[in-house]
């Protein structure tokens, strides 16, 4: 199993640009970051059009579709579920709209507040419509904007209820507004568009792909406002430290993207060469799991001056599915996916490069591929420290009991797995490689170390909401309160 991340989120502004069409290309490069469900949300000024499905971007928006959304501000949302069931009534942006006010929101990471969020805000007569966090947030900015607050207000307002991770794109019918959350657990990144509009998305591969030209990162526990009087920065939160999660380095984000002013395949590729000084071993190949072994990889093929090759192929073809094998064909999956190239492996004593081990079950399944395939030796090489606890905001990782490292030494591991030598890279190796003190990153799925504390009712509950919402026909029940209409409208 990989460790997966829940959403990338896409914003544009811009009058005269066709925004639906740019943000479908976001979203494209933003599709690593979720393949459940994508959805887009333009607004012309007056009314806000969406359109949102379940399955991958490319499957969801044809010229049709898009051409239906017109307007000079968009958002768009590609998502894997941590928080809330994988259905089409969680598919994102989430739109809240009522006779004077609409908006939509799409969000990137986990709230650990959201349960008791939700319960205020239905005992004040608040409906809602899905089971995610994300949700609560679009009705809290909402009902403050409803009750009068002007943008910035309400989202300062909301900012200091929240706890956990967010980053936000946020769209009215005049307004787009990305947000972080005051630890930056998650990345977002502002864009120009050669004078023409401003671009917010997740990674800066994002911006890349839409011909926008970096600006700055959103800064943690800060809003930027894009409008037609240009763009301008709102302080929210206090930001007490930063505590990016160390799997964005490490995974998550593309090795084309850039975070911290780093770019993510130097990174990676210092990984390597900091795992080969760390664990040396006599080999014959270094071969990546594709794709995202490949830059660590590389390094370590170089220091360790073993030849790089490929010993697996990598179907583009396989994303997630919602049809489950039976137990006797889940390691089908790997099959499906990786296919080893016998002629590279057969005979040869193999480096094999990962970025990480979870439940340790893919890894096992992988191994037993190489040998299989006729290698004589593989010895297993991953770039990131053991994960031994579980993610609370916003990936979606294994309780502890399951992940394999919370209760096995590394050669109790390395047994598990049938590998021939096992080696980790060092928490200093990792931080070296990276080159920026770990003081700036969140550890806590290697050393239990939360930047914010953990609930106890979350700890043993992966899906808080879906345990605590009611069933559609009492949300459908719930009274609507009266509401004020904003200034000026």
């Amino acid at each position: 199993m990989k460790i997966q991340h829940e959403c990338g989120v896409f914003g544009v502004y811009g009058r005269g640009l066709d925004v639906a069409r740019l943000t479908f290309f976001g979203l494209f490069a933003l599709q690593h970051r979720g393949q459940e469900s994508a959805g887009i949300a333009v607004s012309d000024g007056e009314e806000i059009f969406i359109q949102k499905d379940m399955g991958l971007v490319s499957g969801i928006f044809d010229e049709q579709v898009l051409s239906l959304l017109r307007g000079h501000i968009a958002i768009g949302h590609t998502r894997y579920s941590t928080t809330g069931s994988s259905v089409i009534r969680n598919a994102q942006p989430i739109l809240v709209s009522d006779d004077d006010l609409s908006m939509a929101l799409g969000h990137n990471g986990n709230l650990i507040n959201a349960a008791e969020l939700r319960q205020k805000l239905t005992e004040q007569g608040v409906r809602f419509e899905a089971t995610t966090d994300s949700e609560v947030i679009a009705q809290l900015i909402h009902r403050e904007m409803a009750y009068g607050a002007p943008l910035e207000e309400a989202l300062r307002t909301v900012a200091e209820k929240l706890q956990g991770a967010y980053s936000l794109v946020l769209l009215t019918e005049r307004e787009l507004v990305g947000l972080r959350d005051p630890l930056g657990l998650h990345p977002l990144c502002l864009g120009s568009l050669n004078g023409q509009g401003y671009v917010i998305a997740s990674e800066t591969c994002a911006l890349n792909v839409v011909g926008a030209q970096f600006i700055q990162e959103i800064e943690p526990g800060e809003a930027v406002i894009v409008d037609e009087e240009g763009w301008r920065t709102v302080p929210l939160v206090e930001s007490r430290r930063k505590a990016m999660c160390i799997f964005e380095f490490l995974y998550f984000a593309r090795p084309d993207s850039d975070i911290y002013g780093k770019s993510l395949h130097a990174a990676r590729r210092r990984m390597g060469q900091q795992l080969a000084v760390e664990h040396p071993v006599e080999a014959d190949v270094v071969i990546p799991v594709p794709d995202s072994g490949t830059p660590a990889a590389i390094g370590y093929a170089e220091a360790s001056h073993i030849p790089f090759g490929e010993g697996l192929m990598k179907s583009c073809y396989i994303q997630r599915t919602f049809i489950q094998p039976d137990p006797r064909q889940r390691e089908l999956g790997v099959r499906l996916k990786l296919t080893p190239l016998r002629e590279n492996l057969a005979g040869r004593r193999v480096v094999m490069v990962d970025d990480s081990i979870v439940r340790g079950t893919t890894t096992r399944n992988i191994v037993g591929l190489l040998f299989d395939a006729g290698a004589r030796e593989v010895h297993v090489r991953i770039c990131a420290p053991p994960i031994r606890y579980p993610c609370f905001y916003g990936i979606d990782m294994a309780t502890r009991g399951e992940l394999i490292a919370s209760n096995k030494t590394v050669e109790e591991v390395r047994q598990h797995i049938g590998a021939t030598t096992l080696g980790y890279l060092s928490p200093a190796g990792l931080e070296k490689a990276i080159g920026i003190s770990r003081k700036h990153f969140c550890w806590a799925c290697m050393n239990g170390k939360y930047p914010l504390a953990i609930p106890p009712d979350l700890k043993d509950a992966k899906f808080i909401l879906e345990k605590t919402a009611p069933p559609p026909e009492e949300i459908l029940a719930q009274p609507r309160p009266q509401r004020r209409r904003r200034p000026g409208r």
